[in-house]
C-alpha cells in the first residue's frame, strides 16, 4: 500500500467512526494522521522496507495506535479495524458522507430516520421531498443534496498525481530488481506534472523484452491483467489504477519518450511539422521519408532538435503556443525549484499543525530558505483551532523573541509574523485592523459558504481585496481534488482587482489543492499578478510538496519574475512596504 492508500484508509476510519458515533478525539486522530501520512513526500512503504518499524518512530501526528494501523497496512494489505468498521457500516454510507452538504452526522441521521444506505436511495428520498421534511435541512438543502448527488457521480474515476508518483516509483523499483532494463521513466499526463492522471503509462528500455513483460504483471498490487504481450502489456492495480508499459529498444527511448509524454494536440503539430520537412516521427524514432533512414531517437533533445527546435519541457507539451514560442526563441525560462526564497503559507502547533515554530523554522533554514511566514488560522476555523486576538499577539511576541535569538545566533533567516485570516461571508477579514495591521503579511482565504453563486463569491473576494489589508489570497479557488470542486468565481475579476491593490495570489503546492491550478497561472502571468508558491505545511515533512507547485507553476508558464516568494528577503521586504504605503 502506498501513502495515499493508506490515507483513505484512515479518512474512512474516521468517518466510519463518526457515524456510529464515536468519541470526537478518536476521530480527529484517525483524520489528523490521514492528512500527515497523505502529505509525505516519502513513501512509508519504502521507508519500512528500509528501516522496519523505527524508521515509522518520530512521525508528527502519527501515534503509537496510528503507526501500528500503518505496519499492519504494510505487512498485510489491509487494516483489521477498517474491515470490522464495514461489517458494522453499509459500505454505501461512505459515498453518502461525500455528497456536498453532507458529512457523517448528517449522514447518520438520513440513515437513522429514512433508512438511506447508499447514493442511490439518498437520491431518492430528495426526489421525493423526504429529506426537507426533517429538522435541520429543508428545501434548500435538499436541492443542493441532489445536485451533490448528480455531481459525485458524474464524476471519472482520476487519482491525484502524488498518488501516481508513489506507483510510479515503487513500479519502477520493482521492475529494475529485472535484469535488463537500461532506462525506465513514466510518460504521460503523469510526466507533464497533470494535478491528476487518468492511468499510468511506463515505458522501459530493455533487451529482454517478454522477460520484462513477465515480471510487470507480477507485481504484488495487480488485481487485475487486461493484456500481455511481447512489447506491452497493461494491469489494473487494486487502487483502480490502470498501469501500461512498453519496452523499447535504448535506441528509441528518446523519441518513445516524447512521443508517450506529449499531449496529443502537441504530438500532431509536431508531426505535422515533421511532414513539412520531409521527416516522419513515430515512437521509434526520426526517419527520412525519402529514403526511410533512421535520423534521430535516442535522446529526447535530438528528436526536437532534428524538427529544428530546442528542447520543450514536458510541463509545457499540451499545444497551448509553446511550439511556435520556441520556433521564435520566446520559450520562458521557467521556475526552478531553487529559486524559492521561502515560504509563505505554513502552521503550527498554535492551530492545526503537527510541529512548533521552532521545529518548522529549522527544517525551513535546512532547506536553504531565507524566510518562513507562520500563517496559523484565525478564530473562525474553530476545528482547526484558530487564534483569537489575544493568542496572535501572543505569537507576534514569541515570533519576535524567536528572530533576536536567531539574530544573535547569526543565523540569516527569519520567521515573517503572518496569519491566514478567514474571509467571512460578507467579505469582511477575521481579524481586527489593528492586529492587521500589526502583520509582516497577511493570507487570506474562504473557508466556509462554498456554495455562494458565482457573483456572490467573486464580490465576497474583491470586498475583502479592496481592504488592502490582504498581501496573498490562499488557495483561491477552495477545490480539493477529488473531494471538493472550486467554488464559482470570476477569477479574472479577482484577479484585475488584485492587481489594483497589489495583491498576490497563492499557488497551494499542497498536492489535494493545486490552487491555482495551471491555466489561472497564466491568466495571472497575462494579468501582471504575483504568484506566491507555498506549501500551507502543516508538518516539517510537507515543506517537500514545493516541487509540486514549482511543477505546476511550469505548467503556467510562470518564470522566476513572476513569483513573490522567488524574491529574497530584502526585496520582498520592500514589495510588502510598498503595497502597504499605497493603502
Amino acid at each position: 500500500m502506498e501513502n495515499p492508500d493508506i490515507a483513505s484508509v484512515f479518512l474512512e476510519i474516521a468517518d466510519l467512526l463518526e457515524l456510529k458515533g464515536a468519541e470526537i478525539f478518536r476521530v480527529r486522530s484517525y483524520r489528523n494522521a490521514a492528512v500527515v501520512v497523505e502529505g509525505l513526500p516519502e513513501s512509508l512503504k519504502a521507508l519500512y522496507a528500509q528501516g522496519g518499524e523505527a524508521a515509522l518512530k518520530g512521525i508528527p501526528g502519527i501515534g503509537e495506535s496510528t503507526r501500528g494501523r500503518i505496519i499492519e497496512m504494510l505487512q498485510t494489505g489491509g487494516c483489521a479495524l477498517h474491515a470490522e468498521l464495514l461489517a458494522e457500516v453499509s459500505p454505501g454510507m461512505l459515498d453518502v458522507i461525500k455528497v456536498s452538504g453532507l458529512g457523517p452526522k448528517k449522514a447518520a441521521s438520513l440513515h437513522e430516520k429514512l433508512g438511506i444506505k447508499d447514493l442511490n436511495g439518498l437520491e431518492e428520498a430528495a426526489a421525493k421531498g423526504l429529506i426537507r421534511e426533517l429538522p435541520g435541512f429543508g428545501k434548500v438543502s435538499e436541492e443542493k443534496i441532489l445536485r451533490g448527488v448528480k455531481e459525485l457521480k458524474s464524476r471519472a474515476r482520476v487519482f491525484t498525481r502524488s498518488y501516481a508518483a508513489h506507483v510510479a516509483v515503487s513500479y519502477a523499483a520493482y521492475l529494475k530488481e529485472g535484469a535488463g532494463i537500461s532506462d525506465i521513466a513514466a510518460a504521460g499526463s503523469f510526466r507533464r506534472w497533470k494535478e491528476t492522471v487518468g492511468d499510468l503509462d511506463i515505458l522501459a528500455a530493455c533487451q529482454d523484452q517478454p522477460s520484462v513483460m513477465e515480471r510487470f504483471v507480477q507485481y504484488p498490487d495487480v488485481k487485475e491483467v487486461l493484456s500481455k504481450g511481447g512489447t506491452k502489456s497493461s494491469v489494473v492495480l487494486k487502487s483502480g489504477l490502470q498501469v501500461d508499459i512498453r519496452a523499447i529498444e535504448k535506441k528509441s527511448f528518446g523519441a518513445a519518450l516524447q512521443y508517450f509524454t506529449g499531449s496529443k494536440a502537441h504530438n500532431v503539430a509536431l508531426r505535422e511539422r515533421a511532414k513539412k520537412m520531409g521527416l516522419k516521427l513515430s515512437e521509434y524514432g526520426v526517419f527520412s521519408e525519402k529514403d526511410g533512414s533512421w535520423l534521430a531517437g535516442e535522446k529526447e533533445e535530438d528528436v526536437y532538435a532534428a524538427v529544428g527546435l530546442p528542447y520543450i519541457a514536458p510541463e509545457l507539451r499540451e499545444n497551448r503556443g509553446e511550439i511556435e514560442a520556441a520556433l521564435e526563441g520566446r520559450l520562458p525560462a521557467l521556475l526552478k525549484r531553487s529559486d524559492i526564497r521561502g515560504d509563505l503559507h505554513v502552521h503550527t502547533t498554535e492551530s492545526d499543525g503537527t510541529n512548533s515554530l521552532e521545529e518548522m523554522a529549522e527544517a525551513a533554514m535546512k532547506l536553504g530558505y531565507e524566510y518562513m511566514a507562520v500563517t496559523d488560522h484565525s478564530k473562525a476555523v474553530g476545528i482547526a483551532r484558530g487564534l483569537d486576538e489575544a493568542r496572535i499577539l501572543s505569537q507576534m511576541n514569541v515570533i519576535d523573541e524567536f528572530n533576536e535569538r536567531l539574530k544573535r545566533q547569526k543565523k540569516k533567516f527569519i520567521v515573517l509574523k503572518s496569519s491566514e485570516v478567514d474571509i467571512r461571508a460578507d467579505g469582511t477579514l477575521d481579524h481586527s485592523e489593528t492586529v492587521l495591521r500589526k502583520l509582516d503579511i497577511v493570507v487570506a482565504s474562504v473557508h466556509s459558504g462554498f456554495n455562494m453563486k458565482e457573483e456572490e463569491m467573486t464580490g465576497r473576494v474583491i470586498k475583502a481585496v479592496r481592504t488592502g489589508f490582504i498581501d496573498i489570497i490562499g488557495h483561491p479557488t477552495g477545490r480539493l481534488l477529488g473531494e471538493r470542486e472550486p467554488f464559482h468565481m470570476d477569477m479574472a475579476s479577482v484577479m484585475d482587482e488584485a492587481k489594483k491593490y497589489g495583491t498576490a495570489l497563492e499557488l497551494n503546492s499542497s498536492p489535494e489543492r493545486l490552487d491555482l491550478n495551471d491555466s489561472h497561472c497564466m491568466l495571472a502571468k497575462e494579468r501582471g499578478v504575483l504568484v506566491a508558491v507555498s506549501t500551507d505545511a502543516h508538518s516539517t515533512r510537507h515543506f517537500g510538496n514545493i516541487e509540486y507547485g514549482v511543477h505546476t507553476a511550469m505548467r503556467g508558464w510562470l518564470e522566476k519574475k513572476d513569483i513573490l516568494n522567488a524574491r529574497p528577503l530584502a526585496s520582498l521586504l520592500r514589495i510588502l512596504k510598498k503595497r502597504r504605503q499605497g493603502r
